[in-house]
Order: C-alpha cells, then structure tokens, then sequence
C-alpha cells in the first residue's frame, strides 16, 4: 500500500477537456474524454489514445451527457407520499432522509434484530470504490442479512479456477495473432464490442472466427462460421470435441504431458462422448463436430471466448470445466493469441477484503442470494422476516427473477425500502426514501476492466448536478447517522484509493495514482499483447501447478467467490462436486411448455440501465420475442403479433419476430426493458428461475420452458 496520494485539485467550474472511465458493467472498461464548458459537459467521447477504446463508445453510452442532465433525473431526496408503487413523493432534505433512516433501521434492528435488514446491490456502476462492494463494510458492521450476487460469472469464474486457477490468462489484445477463434454464447459487438477489431483484424490475416450460439445475433453474422446449438447443452459438445481430439490424436502431447494433470481420467471420462451422441443432445450435425474439433486443434495458436450466458443452465459450471480443458489438450497457451479468454481482472492486485471488511461481519451472519429476493420479502426464508431493504447500484423488479413476488414483497406497509439512484425505476417507484446518485461525470473512482489490461482513474469533470453524492459518500453520511465511528467509515476516496490496490505489486510498477490523474490511465505492467503467453511452460496457479483436468479444489465442493457475498466464506454450498468434467442436460420440455425461452443482454440496454431513455429505446426497438418460423407457424403466429410468452411463474406480452435467426424450439426475449415498456407490466424476468446451477450459485435463467400463443 502506498501513502495517501494527493491528486490534483480539479476546477469543476471551468471549461476544458476531462478524463473519464465509463462507469458500467462490461468488460470495455472505456476510456473517455469529456469537453466541460464553464462547469457544464457538454459531450463525452471514446478517448482515441487509449489502445481498447480506440475513439468509439458504444450506442448505450456515446449520449451520455443526456443521461447526465435528463430531466428525469433525481436530484435531491425523496420521500413517498402516495401508495408504494405509485411513483408519488415529495423532496426533503439529506438531513431530514438520514434522520428517517437511521431512526427507523435503528427501530427495526430493536425490535428483529440486524438481519432484519437486508442490503440489494450489483454492478450498475463497476467503479472499485463505487461498485460491488461498497456497501459491504457498512452492512458487515452492521450485521446485516448478507446479499450474495452471483447474477453473473461466478459459477464460470467457480469451474475456471478449479481448472486453471485464478489467473488472467489472455490478453485479448493478443486475438489478432490467434489463427482459430471460437466466440462461445456472446454477443461480442453487442455486449464486448471494443474487442471486436482484435478479432476482426486476425480474420483479416487469415483466421477463422466460429461463433457458437442458438441466434445468429449481429457478431454471428460476421463469423466465418455459425453454429447453431440447443440452449444448455454446450457442456455436451465440448466433450465430444475432447473426445475427438483425444481419440484422433490431435493433442499437444508433450504440453499435456508436462503441464496438465489428469488426462487418463479425461480420457475415461470422454469415452462415451461421441459426435453422434452430442449431435442428439445439441443438435449439432456429428460431422460438423468433428470437422470442429480438427480445426480447432490444428488452428494453432487457438482461442475460446466466453460469454456470461454459458454458465446459465444447470449444468454451466460443469459446461465451464470441460471447455477449460480444450486449450490444455492442444497446446493453445503455448503462444500470444492462444488459450481461454474468460475474466482478464485477475491481472489486477486488488486488496478485496479492504474494500468488503469481512472482519466487521459478525459471525454466522445469514446469507441470501438475491434470485430469492421474492420468498425473503414475504417470509419464505430462514430467520427473521425482512423488514428493511436498502437498494443501490441496482433494479431489482427488472432484474431480478420471480418478479411477480418481488413486486408484492415491495408494496408491503411493514418494509422501510430505501433506494439510492440516478431515475425512478421500477424498484425506486416502490421506496419510502430515494436518494440521488451521482453519475460517473460526478464522482472519483479507479476502474479496472474484466476485460482488459488496463488501469484508470475516474475524476469529477462537473460539479455534482442538484444534491447527488457518490456512493462512497453516502456510505460515509450513513454511517455518521448510526453512529458507526471505525476508521473505514471516515476514509476519504484518495484514502479508499490507496487501500483498494497492492500499488507495490509488480503489476502496478510504474503506476501510481498521481500518474493516473496525470494520464488517465495506464496498461499493467506486463508483457506486450505480442508477448503475453504466462502459460506457455505451465505455472497455473492451481493446487498442482498444472492445468488441472482433474480438480484438486474439486475437493472443497462447492463455492461463491467471497467478492460475491461482502466478502463472507461462511456457509458455502460445498457438497460434492466432480473433480472431472461432466455433462448436465438442461431440464426437459414438456407439452405444456415445449419451448426454451433465452434472455441475453439487450443490445442497447446494460442490464436494465439506459431502458429510460429515448435514443436507447429507438435503437431496441419495443420488447419482442423471436420465433422461428416452423414454431410460430404451428401456433398460428406471424411477424408482429402481440404475443403470449408464459409458464407456471407469469407471462409476459410482447411483439413477435418471426425470424430463422434463432434456432427452432427456442424463444428469445432480451432482457433490460422496463414494465413501463411492456404491454402487461410484466418483463422477461417473471417468467425466469430462481434455481441455481451446478457451481457458484450461478443463475439458470437459461433453462425456462415456456409456451407461446397469439394474445
């Protein structure tokens, strides 16, 4: 840790051009510049020096400045007047909100006890002061519920460290020396897009890019090869494509023999794992697996990205386990451009447990995922009723599943819900106090990428608009209000700076907040993209330093990394977890519900930020559910028709798009929209699971059958 930086004093009143790092959860950490005119932005920009950004930001983010200044914008605290869910409220002052809820979660915490209070957060902002965990020592001091947030990558992180280990592996950078790239369920130019031009420009030297995917979405159609698979069962190709290799010959057998652990087990394993099985279960013609899993193995240097949706079914960890193997079998981290790309951030020396305090948490503190946010808001947990909710960096209604019980959960007299944001969404229409956010325009924050090398400091480029504070502030005027007095709570953000990274780390040499705020931001200190191959000899950082086929942290079963849930290890899912890969097939159909419903992330829409705005919502386009054409001709349904998307847990209506984009038996619903946008005041996540996978507690909301008929 280094002292305290000083950073320079900032004149947010005057006019210049600002350094920015877009605030949102994706893995483009953009870097942007901001043009401020007598304390006003008035445009934000990609920042064209910046190597992954390159001068473009994407179509959720390049209008940023109206989000900023939006009318709509909450600008000084609120307090509910009318009904909950009414959107009814009148402005009060910070001190008269913090007066309200320090007296009434002191009352509560009285009369339930402090896990009668309950924490709600996720990522709409990613910032490492500002993010995931900023609310964690808070509520660790508290005692609080804890709120465990595995929306996404935590079963795929859960099975990548077991086989690999927690490392970066990758930089993508190095995709434009890749030879074979396979792009496994992303969307990249909708979700990743600044990593398209590394993967466009090694298509132009020559390689061949295969997206694997049930839609042919708009990174698909730019591939030199789609191919089309049945929701959930990717664990089943990927071991047909090991047992090719393995039974073809077509391994590195010397990078196996030194530098991975279990193959004779993986052999054994895969034996029954044919093409002609695999074409059964995904629909994937055998001989197109084969012809796969050569070219895959032949493509040297070779790359798989991975997308957050490959984990979504009940058998994502293992689905993870088996596609880590692939690289290890034939030699694909021998070279820059090869190997497994997944979570780059574990580059970055991040000092976690500064920023969650684990230590502050009582003991066997409750734990409860927030999939079952709906049973804990009416009484259908273990442990006292929930009868305090405190949200921020997030919409629950919209993105959480079992919406239908979360909105009742909400609309409860007896729950003092407080929410911290930027608009009135869908969960701030249902709270008794809502706070003003500050936008990323208005804040400090270091921000470091999952999907990037790169490093950078966030200064204020206006000054705040009406009351809003960050979140580090409000955590500070939180705290003064219970009367919270350990140091952490009085930390300045230059202090939070300083304590959120190991700054004497190799991989920050050279690199120093006072350097950031001269430049904005800086890559790690590591190799070039034209060098970085951290595991072309081995060294995994995993039990036997190997890449493991056969996990020795198998052993321990089952767990959520402690970043998401405030930094607890306690309660763990443990259980007995295979120490080889395996494959789990999706629940089945039945007559009732013969159709398998996918809600990826929205094109124009992060999660369900941006849902709000006008240019964001012209670029989505109404919510729709795509069909392929033999499924909505047997239902009777043409292009444009409103639509009945239902199961056992809701329905939700909307318009149909009669496409051979998405494969049959397969129904696609983006999520993000907000219930203003749906005709039935329901979203794509009233129908979702609250089930988990088989790792990480990761989602299921992959695996949803549902029907679908003409409203």
């Amino acid at each position: 840790m280094t002292t305290t930086p000083e950073l320079p004093v900032i004149d947010l009143n005057g006019s210049g051009t600002r350094r920015a790092i877009c605030p949102h959860d994706c893995p483009d950490g953009c870097a942007m510049t901001v043009t401020v005119e007598d304390g006003r932005a008035t445009a934000v920009r990609g920042d064209p020096d910046h190597p992954f950004t390159r001068g473009g930001l994407c179509v959720k983010v390049n209008n940023y400045v109206d989000r900023v200044y939006s009318p709509d914008r909450i600008t000084t605290p609120l307090r509910r007047t009318g009904p909950k869910g009414s959107g009814r409220f009148e402005q009060i002052t910070w001190d008269e909100a913090l007066d309200t809820i320090a007296s009434t979660w002191k009352r509560v915490i009285a009369e339930h006890g402090a896990e009668a209070v309950m924490p709600v957060s996720y990522l709409g902002t990613q910032g490492t002061l500002n993010g995931l965990n900023v609310g964690d020592p808070f509520f660790n001091r508290m005692g609080a519920t804890v709120s465990e947030r595995t929306y996404c990558d935590s079963g795929a992180s859960t099975a990548y460290v077991m086989s690999v280990g927690p490392t970066a592996g990758v930089d993508p950078e190095s995709l434009v020396h890749s030879r074979y790239i396979v792009i496994w369920a992303c969307n990249m130019i909708s979700t990743n897009l600044h990593l398209w031009p590394f993967v466009a420009e090694a298509q132009r030297r020559g390689a061949k890019v295969v997206v694997i995917d049930p839609v042919r979405h708009r990174t698909a159609a730019r591939a030199d090869w789609h191919v089309p698979i049945r929701p959930g069962t990717d664990g089943a190709l990927a071991m047909a494509l090991i047992h090719v290799i393995i039974g073809e010959g077509l391994t590195d057998d010397a990078y196996v023999a030194d530098h991975t652990l279990g193959i004779d087990e993986l052999t054994e394993r895969v034996a029954g794992c044919t093409p002609e099985w695999a074409e059964a279960e995904t629909g994937i013609p055998a001989d197109d697996i084969r012809t796969l899993a050569r070219e895959y193995a032949a493509g040297q240097p070779s790359m798989i990205r991975i997308g957050v949706a490959i984990e979504r079914h009940p058998g994502g960890g293992s689905t993870v386990r088996a596609i880590s193997c692939l690289p290890g079998l034939v030699g694909a981290w021998r070279r820059p451009g090869g190997g497994l790309l997944a979570l780059p951030l574990w580059a970055f020396p991040v000092n976690w447990d500064a920023l969650s305090r684990p230590e502050l948490r009582p003991e066997g503190t409750r734990i409860i995922n927030q999939f079952h946010l709906g049973r804990a808001l009416n009484g259908e947990v273990d442990g006292p009723p929930i009868h305090a909710l405190m949200v921020y960096n997030s919409n629950p209604v919209v993105v959480c599943p079992d919406q239908e019980k979360v909105l009742a959960g909400l609309a409860r007299e007896d729950l003092f819900t407080v929410v911290s944001e930027q608009f009135l969404t869908d969960t701030a229409q249902y709270a008794d106090i809502v706070l003003p956010a500050a936008t990323q325009l208005e804040q400090t924050d270091v921000m470091f990428s999952w999907g990037h090398f790169y490093i950078g400091l966030n200064r204020p480029s206006i000054p705040p608009v009406g009351e809003a504070v960050s979140n580090t502030e409000l955590f500070r005027r939180l705290a003064a209000a219970m009367g919270y007095d350990d140091d952490c709570f009085r930390m300045t953000d230059e202090e939070l700076i300083a304590a959120a990274y190991d700054w004497s780390a190799p991989a920050l040499q050279g690199i120093t907040p006072q350097t950031l705020a001269e430049t904005g931001w800086a890559r790690l200190n590591l190799p070039s993209p034209d060098d970085y191959a951290p595991h072309a000899e081995g060294g995994f950082p995993t039990p036997s330093g190997r890449h493991e086929f056969l996990s020795g942290a198998a052993a321990g079963g089952d767990f959520v990394l402690p970043l998401f849930r405030q930094g607890s290890n306690e309660a763990q899912p443990g259980g007995v977890v295979d120490p080889l890969p395996r494959y789990v097939p999706p629940a089945g159909t039945d007559g009732a519900h013969p159709l398998c419903l996918i809600s990826p992330k929205s094109h124009a829409y992060i999660n369900s930020s941006y849902a709000n705005l006008a240019a964001q919502q012209r670029v989505q386009g109404e919510p729709s559910a795509w069909l392929h054409p033999t499924d909505a001709a047997d239902r009777g349904v043409v292009d444009g028709d409103l639509v009945r998307v239902f199961n056992d847990r809701g329905e939700i209506l909307v318009r149909a798009v009669v496409t051979e984009e998405v494969t049959r038996g397969v129904v696609m619903a983006s999520m993000g929209a907000w219930r203003a946008q749906a005709k039935g005041q329901a979203t794509v996540n009233a129908i979702n699971p609250t089930g988990f996978a088989d790792l990480g507690h990761a989602p299921t909301f992959s695996d949803t059958k549902v029907q679908v008929e003409r409203s």
